[in-house]
Parts: structure tokens; C-alpha cells; sequence
């Protein structure tokens, strides 16, 4: 059985001996060199968070690009792995949703953005004259029809997936162990009316995911980042926007001195054994 390429890595449309794609793994193994992308359904609507690494010092901050966009009214997307790669699919997402209101004249519902987004993506590993995207994408949207709110992953494989909590890049999956231990699942949060009264706030998670983001962050060994997120919300009248620079600014704050707590209570443990 192959476990390298071997010559079966030279086309996104051969399989090998055992039965894998290698060009689709190596696109996933770029999304996993690069920032981490979050997303979070709450009670009340769905947060993004993407760690946008500074590839130098002297970069201007606000020139990198950026990995959270809006694709539609009540639709973001943010994106992790090749920045360009991304852009193409969030294009992709911006003309999938103006099609589907002017043959509808309704707004796209997530499940058939997600659905379409990942016919895309999947169509690109078909051929031996593409490549994969060197991108994963979170797709957080909402449904004026049925009033629902939900959150996609579309893979580099063209597999999509609604989540509570979704995860990718660097450290998907340390993250996906932290977001796993807050109540955003209805079936298991407890209380009436199927647990949703008791789940995270947008307020709490913009806190949530800015602590995990800082918590993966090795300042020893990774290079700076810009926090970027956004969300959509009742708040926000369920369109999608970026979150307040200043509401960032406090909930990494926040973060930071749960962090410095958790170490000094880590330390005094330590001391007392």
C-alpha cells in the first residue's frame, strides 16, 4: 500500500493502491499550517473568530486581507488557509446568493449555501486540471423563513457539515476540546424547552472564543495576530456584521486575565504538591 504520494500524487483525480487522494490531503495539510478559524452557534445567533497571522513586523496590519466576509445580508463566511483560495470561494458563496433571490426572490437558506459552496469545492477535485482549495470555510448564516440560525464547515474536500461549534486550522483541534465543554448543544444543556434557555449568549461567546484563540497562542513560537470577528445576532437584526473593535478589545482582555489566572492557580497547585 502506497503511504506516500509515489506518483499518485500528481492529480487530484487518481486514487492510490489504499484508496486515498493525495492532493485533497495536502490541502487540508495547508489548511492546518495556518491560522485558526472559530465558530460558535448560540442561543441567540452565531459568532466568528479568525486568527490572522502578521507575517512580519513591518506589515500594515489592515493590508493582510481580510478573513471574515459578508456574503449576503444574513450570510458571512470566514476562511482559513490560502487568503486567495478563500476569496474565491467567498465569491463563489456572494454569487450563489444573489442567483438563488433573483430565481426565488427569497434570501438563500444556509443548508443549500453550505450544499452549494460544497458542490463547488468538490467539483475542483474532480479533475486532473484543477487543484483542491487550500481553504476551509465557516458559513454562518440565518433563515428569515423559518427563523432559523445555523453554522457550516465546507472542507477542501467539498464535505460540509452543520455544527454547534466548528474549528479549523492550526489548532482545530485543541479548540474543538475547549468549545466541546460550552453549552451550545440543546440536547444536552439541560432545562426545559430543550435546553435552549440555558445556552451561550453571542455576548459570552465573542469572550469564549477570544480566550481560546489566546489560549492556543504560543507567543514563544508563533508570530503575532490580529483577532478578527464578526457575528449575526438578534442584536444585529440578524444581518451580519463585524464585531465592535471596542467589544474585541474587551472581551481579549478578558481573556487574557482568565489565562494569567488559570496558570497562577496551575502554579499554586503545582507549589502545593
Amino acid at each position: 500500500m502506497a503511504s506516500s504520494g509515489s506518483g499518485y500524487d500528481l492529480s487530484s483525480s487518481t486514487f492510490s493502491p489504499d484508496g486515498r487522494i493525495f492532493q485533497i490531503e495536502y490541502a487540508a495539510k495547508a489548511v492546518e499550517n495556518a491560522g485558526t478559524a472559530l465558530g460558535l452557534r448560540c442561543r441567540d445567533g452565531v459568532v466568528l473568530a479568525v486568527e490572522k497571522p502578521l507575517q512580519n513586523k513591518m506589515l500594515v496590519a489592515a493590508t493582510t486581507g481580510r478573513r471574515i466576509h459578508t456574503v449576503d445580508e444574513y450570510a458571512g463566511v470566514a476562511m482559513t488557509g490560502f487568503v486567495s483560495d478563500g476569496r474565491q470561494i467567498v465569491n463563489r458563496a456572494r454569487e450563489e446568493a444573489g442567483s438563488y433571490e433573483e430565481t426565488y426572490g427569497t434570501k438563500i437558506p444556509p443548508t443549500t449555501l453550505a450544499a452549494r459552496l460544497s458542490t463547488y469545492v468538490h467539483y475542483f477535485t474532480l479533475h486532473g486540471a484543477l487543484r483542491p482549495f487550500g481553504a476551509s470555510t465557516l458559513v454562518a448564516a440565518y433563515d428569515p423563513a423559518t427563523k432559523k440560525h445555523s453554522l457550516h464547515m465546507v472542507e477542501p474536500s467539498g464535505v460540509s457539515y452543520e455544527y454547534f461549534g466548528a474549528a479549523a486550522g492550526r489548532g482545530r483541534q485543541s479548540a474543538r476540546t475547549e468549545m466541546e465543554k460550552l453549552p451550545t448543544n440543546p440536547k444536552t444543556a439541560g432545562g426545559a424547552e430543550g435546553g435552549e434557555e440555558n445556552l451561550i449568549t453571542v455576548a459570552e461567546g465573542v469572550k469564549q472564543l477570544a480566550k481560546i484563540i489566546h489560549t492556543l497562542h504560543d507567543e514563544a513560537k508563533d508570530k503575532p495576530f490580529e483577532l478578527e470577528m464578526s457575528w449575526l445576532s438578534e442584536g444585529t437584526g440578524w444581518r451580519h456584521a463585524g464585531v465592535p473593535r471596542a467589544t474585541i478589545a474587551e472581551a481579549v482582555a478578558w481573556a487574557k486575565k482568565e489565562i494569567e489566572e488559570a496558570e497562577e492557580e496551575s502554579e499554586d497547585d503545582e507549589m502545593e504538591e
